[in-house]
């Protein structure tokens, strides 16, 4: 049994997931591209080691920055954490927590998304690259047309993806491609609220990373990994990094990342709502916890009833 909670960032799915999980006895499963790796807490608003004392946390300190994690590593691990119980407990397990706002870590676990095992070759992507996006578009159309028509010709990403999958397992993606639901029931929850109002949070929930200690983790990470880190060029790293860097302010340093932050939200909140099965709550809510705890009741209760256990 799996509980998904997305939504834009800001939104509180993380103070909601604890919760549950401590009336449940469940796990949370991190959906952060940027959680699984060490040292990267402050922004990106891991949960503290309170919190994870509180609660078991997965899928969060698991690579060095310096490493490359896949989507494909993830799905897989995500979706042995679930199958395989984290409590340890199994025969009455609770539902896992699948929590975050990278829409294509939840989409790979829910979905079942069938992912081509193939590592990046940078060297590949490089020489592909050379050749100018124009005539990688036109190789694409030979090798692999079914690709070429779901690619649009300036997608550059997309393009050198299909090819170096292409010419390093001999067969098209689109023939690696596809989806295979998992068998386990899935509730999927969504947080979101109105845009000033989640603005004003994105604002606080910023000036409380610089307040705790961003700028600090900027300058230990920079001193540690250099600041050519491609993480240290995400939201929140980047900005900071310039501001030490003497470019701009701290204000505008914090401001420039609430803009992008704000940004950031708008394209999640675009992802997610193209999925109806998501059933959205009001982040803003007062009584958020109560509505939430009855709906996950109800969905626990209907699965009891079809799977003869009192958990699956």
């Amino acid at each position: 049994m799996l509980i998904t909670i997305c939504g834009p960032t800001a939104t509180g799915k993380s103070g909601l997931a604890l919760n549950l999980a401590m009336r449940l006895g469940s796990v949370i499963l991190s959906a952060d591209s940027r959680q699984v790796y060490k040292y990267f807490s402050i922004g990106t608003a891991k949960p503290t080691i309170a919190e994870q004392e509180l609660v078991p946390h997965y899928l969060i300190n698991i690579f060095e920055p310096t490493e490359t994690f896949t989507l494909a590593e993830y799905q897989e691990q995500a979706q042995s954490l679930i199958v395989n119980s984290p409590t340890g407990n199994t025969d009455l397990r609770p539902p896992s927590l699948l929590v975050g706002g990278t829409g294509l870590y939840i989409k790979s676990v829910v979905k079942g998304l069938k992912i081509p095992r193939v590592w990046p070759d940078q060297r590949l992507r490089s020489q592909l690259a050379d050749l100018g996006q124009a005539q990688c578009y036109q190789i694409l159309q030979q090798v692999d047309g079914e690709a070429a028509q779901k690619i649009h010709p300036n997608d550059v990403v997309r393009t050198l993806r299909a090819l170096e999958v292409f010419y390093v397992s001999g067969k098209p993606i689109s023939q690696q491609q596809g989806e295979n639901p998992p068998d386990y029931p899935i509730l999927q929850l969504g947080l979101d609220c109105d845009v000033e109002v989640l603005g004003d949070r994105i604002r606080e929930r910023t000036e409380k990373m610089v307040e705790i200690g961003l700028v600090e983790e900027v300058n230990f990470l920079s001193d540690k990994y250099g600041v050519d880190l491609p993480l240290l060029n995400t939201l929140g790293y980047a900005e900071i990094k310039q501001y030490l860097a003497g470019d701009m302010s701290l204000k505008e340093a914090i401001n420039v990342t609430v803009l992008h932050t704000r940004q950031l939200a708008k394209r999640q909140r675009t992802w997610f709502r193209a999925y109806p099965e998501i059933e959205w709550f009001d982040a803003n809510a007062s009584d958020l916890l109560d509505k939430v705890w009855e709906r996950v009741e109800e969905f626990m209760t209907i699965t009891e009833k079809y799977s003869g256990d009192r958990f699956w």
